[in-house]
């Protein structure tokens, strides 16, 4: 429990796509924010492609957060950390249609305020993309809105992130938000090229971001935001 005069910090973390890191990225802060002794927590508003464990559906990409930080919440935290779980894995407004419920943006801002009276830091993985809709109405975007919280845009490095990564940070930057920067995982092997060094550059000359590193496959949660295993090739 953080005492009254810590001062508090969150970011959101998106994607321009899913399967492009967000998870991965989201550990690795949460990692390094604990071993720099702050007390952090993670929270996935939404999940789908949930599994059913002990009678109850279990968000992977929260775990995977958890098992990272060495965390394990009590039921009622854990319900607030992953307020919407869905056994499907498709769309949230898809998965939330076919079991019945209706996506509140105001249950998930509460959630997320306990979480962020009772701690330190909350870092806030959306579903998907940046458009990603999450009932008839409203999309992760909305949410980012209501939350008000600074911006980590996770790309993919290689051949067709710039048209992803740009309209995304169009998107968020004409939404008002900040967007701290753009970090390039690398979710498959391969090399690194002149494609990819190249997208490093123009995703920060014209979408007006820093790239604040990349991640190399099969790179350890641990090492993530180590600079000397970020640093981008080509000088950036």
């Amino acid at each position: 429990m953080s005492s009254p005069d810590v001062k508090k910090f969150a970011l959101f973390v998106t994607g321009t796509d899913t399967g492009v890191g967000k998870t991965r990225v989201a550990a690795g802060l949460l990692a390094r924010f604990r071993a720099a002794g702050m007390d952090a927590v993670p929270m996935k508003p939404v999940q789908t492609g949930c599994r059913l464990a002990k009678g109850r559906l279990v968000a992977p990409d929260l775990d995977f957060c958890l098992r990272a930080a060495g965390l394990k919440p009590g039921k009622r935290e854990l319900a607030d950390m992953a307020p919407y779980c869905f056994r499907p894995a498709c769309s949230p407004h898809l998965a939330a249609k076919e079991a019945g419920v209706t996506l509140s943006l105001p249950v998930i801002e509460r959630a997320f305020r306990r979480l962020s009276r009772a701690h330190e830091a909350v870092v806030v993985e959306g579903a998907g993309g940046v458009l990603v809709p999450l009932n008839e109405r409203q999309t992760t975007l909305d949410l980012m809105i209501r939350l008000r919280l600074p911006v980590l845009l996770v790309a993919r490095p290689g051949l067709g992130t710039l048209n992803h990564t740009l309209l995304s940070l169009r998107v968020l930057q004409e939404a008002g938000l900040t967007v701290l920067g753009v970090v390039l995982n690398q979710a498959k092997p391969g090399r690194w090229g002149r494609i990819e060094v190249d997208n490093c550059r123009t995703i920060e000359r014209l979408g007006g971001v820093k790239v604040l590193g990349c991640l190399r496959y099969g790179a350890g949660v641990q090492s993530l935001f180590d600079t000397r295993s970020t640093r981008v090739p080509g000088g950036i």
